[in-house]
């Protein structure tokens, strides 16, 4: 820092930020990926053999890919300092839509044109909820914590009406599983490729078009952006909106790599999810996050859960330890916070 950099600062009253530091708070993607580098070492020495292998790799990245395209649609919603909880149950009713319609047109042996149509029912379902949800926020001023934690019981209660609380058998088309679910280009999962794709579209989007631009003007100070003519309430239903439609595909995902519904398995989704896209360094205060900073957040759970089972932990201490996760995210995400304010 220069002579006028810290004398500027002791007059306002604060106190001199080296550079290094004020730079080091910044880099929040190298931060989140030094964490990264440290789990994978330590569970490879803890496992020796048994982890990283080519494998676990794999299973890693398969197990991460719908995380993946659920925390990209995370990310634009906590930049603009909103939050969903409700993406476990909007992921459920999107599934349970579109297996009800492959159910009675087909079931397992259901042809592309099916599945093509199941596909939109999904995305459609994801994104009208996503939308309303937005349109709450924007227009009946309930905060998005209320607002997404309505929204999570009351989709889940949709869908078990739906289903009498039963995952339908034949919810997924044979089709779609060997492709999607089960096949490989280039010896790469599907499944992973779709979510590199999403991933590498929509940090474009955020770090290089105009939306991006107006999503992270709104997390910093929504009502400037609001004097300078620009729509916040309704950017914000299409930023809900984006995640409703991610949270529709990750429903096809999901039915794709498993064949069911899975009704009550999403309850931790959103925990997951947000802890991925916080400890990248998306602020949950809004107006700063990357899409960069999520991919390398969403490995660190599932990192964490592999090698917890690779050394014999129990199933529940791998929740626990997420959840312990996320708190200190939040807590590094309020120290770098307060780093800024004082540089």
């Amino acid at each position: 820092m220069s002579a006028e950099s810290r004398e500027a600062a002791a007059v306002d009253g604060r106190p001199g930020v080296p550079d290094w530091l004020r730079r080091a708070a910044t880099l929040n993607e190298l931060w989140t990926f030094v964490i990264l580098v440290a789990l994978v070492a330590f569970f490879s020495v803890a496992a020796p053999g048994k982890f990283f292998t080519t494998y676990d790799i794999t299973q890693i990245a398969v197990n991460a890919a719908i995380y993946l395209v659920l925390g990209v649609g995370m990310t634009f919603v906590v930049i603009t300092a909103g939050i969903d909880l409700s993406i476990g149950s909007v992921l459920v009713l999107a599934a349970v839509a579109a297996g009800e319609y492959n159910l009675h047109h087909g079931g397992p042996d259901s042809g592309w044109g099916t599945v093509a149509i199941c596909a939109v029912i999904a995305l459609a379902v994801g994104t009208a909820w996503g939308a309303l949800q937005g349109a709450v926020v924007a227009s009946g001023k309930v905060p998005p914590l209320i607002v997404t934690l309505g929204g999570l019981g009351a989709a889940l209660g949709i869908a078990e009406l739906a289903t009498g609380g039963q995952d339908p058998a034949g919810a997924a088309s044979t089709h779609l599983q060997n492709s999607l679910g089960f096949g490989k280009v280039l010896g790469i999962p599907w499944m992973v490729v779709l979510a590199a794709v999403v991933t590498a579209l929509f940090g474009a989007v955020l770090a290089g078009t105009r939306f991006g631009e107006h999503t992270l003007a709104i997390g910093s100070n929504p009502t400037a952006v609001r004097r300078a003519g620009i729509p916040v309430g309704r950017h914000l239903v299409k930023v809900y909106g984006l995640m409703g439609l991610l949270a529709g595909l990750g429903a096809v995902m999901w039915l794709a790599s498993y064949g069911t519904t899975s009704i009550a398995g999403h309850s931790t989704d959103n925990l997951k999810v947000i802890t991925a896209v916080v400890l990248g360094g998306t602020s949950l205060f809004g107006g700063r996050g990357s899409v960069l900073g999520t991919v390398i957040g969403v490995f660190i759970p599932a990192v964490l859960t592999t090698g917890l089972i690779v050394i014999g932990v129990q199933q529940y201490w791998q929740d626990v330890a997420v959840g312990v996760v996320l708190v200190v995210a939040v807590y590094v995400d309020q120290l770098r916070r307060k780093t800024r304010e004082r540089a």
